[in-house]
């Protein structure tokens, strides 16, 4: 498989270590924000550049008809356009907050134990989310899709960097040096907590599991999650 890598920072060199273990060839490397990419040897691109450029990248792979998963976050106000962009296009698009495969099993289990919650009075939710300081956007990507999923489920409505109310989710965001990426939710009462946390020792299985979607998406059309890679629910 020929990939195109949109973004060739840290996450980009990983996943081209993992594409290369794997037996595929990079054939395009971009590290810079540009208007003209030339994806003529590419089956597939694999974007984690940076919010500014993450839809001009996804489009331009769309425009080529390359099929393109995107790990970037904190441009999410416009997943909806180029979901749409992708559909007129009858494109290939697969976004995932995090890539990881134990994160989105992390993911399923956030799910279970908020409906849980949900039957229950007396507990305060809040997420920690803690990250290298070289990370742009704050909260992550992962602990928003967490919190979206404790919303969809109980009385909460919303999220909130500052002190919460009644129906807000608080999310600590803490830059540390040279940590992955970990996430704990935990539910607070007057009598115990209940606590889930995954913690990444290494970027390598966010690149191992965007190598892994790319594998998987390559031949199909429409628009995915990596709920439909994993063939979960």
């Amino acid at each position: 498989m020929n990939i195109a890598l949109l973004g060739y920072g840290r996450m980009g060199k990983s996943i081209e270590a993992i594409a290369l273990e794997r037996n595929h060839t990079v054939v395009l490397k971009v590290s810079k924000p540009s208007e003209d990419f030339n994806f003529s040897n590419a089956d597939i691109a694999i974007d984690f550049s940076i919010p500014s450029a993450a839809v001009n990248n996804i489009k331009m792979a769309l425009d080529a008809n390359v099929p393109v998963i995107s790990g970037t976050t904190g441009w999410l106000e416009h997943y909806q356009d180029v979901v749409e962009y992708c559909q007129s296009k009858n494109g290939t698009f697969l976004y995932a907050s995090n890539f990881s495969l134990g994160v989105n099993i992390f993911f399923e289990v956030n799910k279970r134990l908020s409906e849980l919650m949900a039957t229950v009075e007396g507990y305060k939710t809040e997420i920690e989310e803690i990250h290298h300081t070289k990370k742009l956007d704050a909260p992550s990507g992962t602990a928003i899709t967490l919190a979206e999923q404790i919303i969809e489920n109980t009385h909460y409505d919303k999220w909130t960097l500052e002190r919460p109310t009644s129906n807000e989710i608080a999310i600590k965001a803490k830059r540390i040096p040279e940590v992955p990426g970990t996430h704990e939710i935990t539910y607070n009462s007057e009598i115990d907590s209940i606590s889930i946390k995954h913690t990444a020792h290494s970027r390598q299985g966010f690149a191992l599991g965007a190598v892994i979607a790319a594998e998987w998406i390559k031949d199909k059309k429409g628009i995915f999650t990596m709920r439909d890679v994993l063939n979960i629910g």
